[in-house]
């Protein structure tokens, strides 16, 4: 793909998503806003246009990719599903639950997607500017956050064009995104067995109550998902965590009664802090001070994904 001067900044109507869809099926690479973080698109049947992500992100090559498909029937060409994926589907898609499933053979999926595995990570984003692009290009789409690999995940359209730049075509500016964390993603094991590979907006609690069964704790050190590098989200400055007060060289994210230079809610309310998340590790990156600290958060609910990725930025 080539373009006087990119990535062209597409505007979220009909019009641009058209145009973000004609890009995606000519295997150019498209930032598209999710309910989670910008993703970056291509189309996920051709190694090359997945190459492309992976040039633009320099993203590891055995980090597999999410798969974004327009509804669950799209998804079962790609996918074996069992009565428990058909249950997680009609219960939480559209929406952000990433399934893990064993790859049907013959799917049309290029094996950088993959990155090897026997199976696929699929998920039916519930965002309506990327069902449009979904619909509009007729194919589905890979799509990783939209962000240089390890660091900071994409909230704004101004986020994707200083991290990514001119590595790609097009980024649809469908403003700031609402949940601001990566969707959960769980593995159907085969016996009746799960596992949550990644903490998100979709708690283990609600999907344990959709299955009926508790999940098996993560054992596997194989990278099987996105999100599960050690040292994924880091922000590129040493980060402290637990910090109710900062020392003189620190950025201070607060959080609830710790003001701190920012904070991600001084109501203590953990669903704004998911939301304001990564916008604020992109200021602390950005802030003179050379450490970060990040006051404490609690563990429950949503707060046990913010952990999650707190501790990978910290690693």
């Amino acid at each position: 793909m080539e373009h006087a001067s990119r990535p062209v900044i597409l505007p979220a109507g009909a019009e641009g998503i058209a145009e973000a869809a004609r890009i995606l099926r000519e295997g150019g690479l498209v930032a598209v806003p999710t309910e989670t973080v910008y993703g970056l698109a291509a189309r996920a049947d051709r190694d090359a246009s997945v190459a492309g992500i992976y040039r633009a992100k320099g993203r590891p090559s055995f980090n597999p990719l999410i798969v974004h498909v327009a509804d669950l029937a799209s998804a079962r060409w790609l996918a074996e599903f069992d009565d428990r994926a058909v249950k997680l589907a009609e219960t939480f898609w559209p929406g952000a639950l990433t399934m893990v499933l064993p790859l049907r053979e013959g799917a049309p999926i290029a094996d950088a997607v993959t990155a090897g595995l026997p199976t696929v990570a699929l998920r039916c984003p519930a965002h309506p500017v990327m069902r449009a692009v979904i619909a509009g290009a007729g194919l589905p789409l890979a799509a990783p956050s939209a962000n240089r690999s390890g660091g900071v995940s994409p909230t704004t359209a101004a986020h994707v064009q200083s991290s990514l730049g001119d590595r790609i075509d097009a980024v649809v500016d469908g403003g700031a995104c609402e949940a601001g964390l990566e969707s959960t993603i769980v593995a159907l094991r085969g016996d009746g067995r799960w596992q949550v590979l990644r903490p998100g907006p979709i708690s283990e609690a609600r999907i344990a109550a959709v299955l009926g069964t508790p999940s098996e704790a993560v054992t596997s050190q194989a990278v099987e998902a996105p999100g599960q590098l050690a040292s994924h989200y880091a922000p590129g400055k040493p980060v402290r965590l637990n910090a109710r007060k900062a020392e003189a060289d620190e950025f201070h994210i607060g959080f609830g009664d710790v003001a701190g230079d920012v904070t991600l809610s001084d109501t203590g309310d953990l669903a704004e802090a998911a939301a304001r998340l990564y916008a604020l590790l992109h200021h602390a990156a950005a802030a003179p001070q050379p450490r970060i600290a990040v006051a404490p958060i609690p563990g429950e609910g949503i707060g046990a994904a913010i952990n999650d990725r707190l501790r990978r930025a910290a690693a």
